[in-house]
């Protein structure tokens, strides 16, 4: 069958052409797409992701809270008794009494110096991190699901070449003992065939072993564990393969969400870095209350009960024994850790896109030359019948053509799985289809009064 084909000059020059968001859809099998639809839906990874996610808004939400003004409510009833030589006077002095109160509180941190939104935008660096991180893990898992898929439909070939490798050695046994017993070959011959036949057997319990264990990887990766015995992978011959990026760009790794989620990282920390020094300077709050406050609760409802404040409040850190700078130390060491961790990812990004296509390169390379290998194993064999036909030679040969030809037949099954592998690890290298949002919707305004009212929200509703 037509499988994998050495790239045309035309899909290399389409090369550019981003990752499709569900790149195994182009291999063609309907039961591969249900697999991994079946694992991005129920890993517990994902979820275990997504709920780091929600997590990490929850802290964004409180971040932009600690912004807006803030109300409380609150009453109490009690009944005391003055002792009668204190500091309350008579008539209290000696006798009991009871006090009540309500009170509706308010206060506004005008934030003149955005240590609020300094946390707010770290808070969201930090969620969209989370987030991007959830991507890079979902397109991680839908290539390990299409590999282990491959993985198996291999064994699945090599289990039928070593079905025929034992049949054509018992077949070769069976005639060996035959012209022993013709007087035409020797016991050696004999003992010589008869180790073929277990060693081929040993080398297809080895080929099942891997077939299951491919298998409980896949069952595995699709969170259905019990499944394994019932999964079958299509014929390695029918996967079709798509075309790839055979030329390495720096614009690729822009869509790559480990990237974009150290690049996160790195935002939330220059943040940290904004909001630790706004510590320095002065909080000013406008605080504000109005309530009820009597001793006696006749008096409780009365005007003369009513009392109101209203008024600016500032702190400002004098002394702290170093703590304040100690903490801006902390958030810029914090700081430099994420810019090193984004280099990193883009090193690494870089190195693995260039093993992808490098070993993509080499195996497709390697499709064409072994073919013609099997071809001419092949070739030997129908000759070697012809003359086993014609009484020309012995079935002998006959037996060792096709054993040439099931070894090209493995190398071939294991050359095409490499290069259905080695694409699929391509597709995650290259970002596996994920699209970072758009650089407006996805970032809230940092400064200004023309903020958004609920930038969090915004923020988590545009990714």
């Amino acid at each position: 069958v037509g499988l994998l084909t050495e790239p045309s000059a035309a899909d290399q020059a389409a090369a550019v052409a981003p990752v499709d968001a569900r790149w195994w859809t182009a291999l063609g099998d309907e039961r591969l797409n249900q697999l991994v639809d079946t694992a991005l839906q129920g890993s517990p990874n994902l979820k275990a992701a997504q709920a780091r996610i929600r997590k990490a808004w929850a802290v964004a939400d409180v971040s932009e809270a600690a912004d807006g003004p803030q109300v409380n409510g609150q009453a109490s009833v009690n009944r005391n008794h003055a002792p009668a030589h204190g500091l309350i006077p008579p008539p209290i002095a000696g006798n009991n009494y009871s006090t009540a109160e309500a009170r509706i509180s308010g206060s506004w941190s005008l934030d003149l110096f955005g240590k609020h939104r300094a946390a707010l935008d770290a808070a969201v660096g930090s969620a969209r991190a989370a987030q991007a991180d959830m991507d890079a893990a979902r397109v991680l898992l839908a290539s390990h699901v299409v590999q282990a898929y491959v993985q198996l439909a291999r064994w699945q070939a090599q289990e039928a070449v070593a079905e025929r490798a034992i049949a054509q050695r018992e077949h070769t046994l069976r005639l060996v003992r035959d012209r022993y017993n013709a007087g035409l070959d020797t016991t050696l011959e004999v003992r010589q065939s008869e180790s073929g036949v277990p060693e081929a057997r040993v080398q297809l319990e080895q080929v099942r072993e891997q077939r299951q264990l491919a298998k409980n990887a896949l069952a595995a990766l699709i969170g259905q564990p019990g499944q394994a015995a019932s999964l079958q992978a299509s014929p390695i011959a029918s996967l079709k393969l798509p075309a790839y990026p055979q030329q390495l760009s720096a614009s690729l790794l822009g869509r790559r969400a480990d990237v974009v989620a150290a690049r996160w990282r790195v935002e939330a920390a220059d943040k940290s870095i904004a909001e630790a020094k706004a510590e320095f300077y002065p909080d000013i709050n406008l605080t504000a209350f109005v309530g009820l406050s009597s001793v006696g609760l006749n008096n409780f409802a009365k005007t003369s009960a009513r009392e109101w404040g209203v008024g600016p409040a500032l702190s400002l850190p004098i002394f702290d024994s170093g703590r304040l700078r100690a903490n801006l130390r902390g958030t810029s060491a914090d700081y430099d850790a994420a810019v090193e961790a984004y280099n990193q990812a883009v090193i690494n990004a870089v190195h693995d896109v260039a093993d992808q296509i490098a070993s993509t390169r080499s195996a497709h390379a390697q499709l064409p030359e072994q073919r013609k290998a099997e071809a001419a194993a092949q070739s030997a064999l129908d000759i070697a019948n012809q003359r086993y036909a014609a009484g020309l030679g012995t079935f002998l040969n006959v037996l060792s053509a096709e054993t040439s030809v099931l070894a090209q037949r493995r190398q071939t099954v294991d050359i095409e799985a490499r290069i259905l592998s080695t694409n699929a690890a391509l597709a995650q290298a290259l970002g596996g289809g994920y699209s970072e949002p758009a650089a407006g919707a996805e970032q809230p305004a940092s400064t200004g009064s023309s903020a958004p009212k609920s930038p969090a929200k915004q923020a988590k509703q545009a990714g």
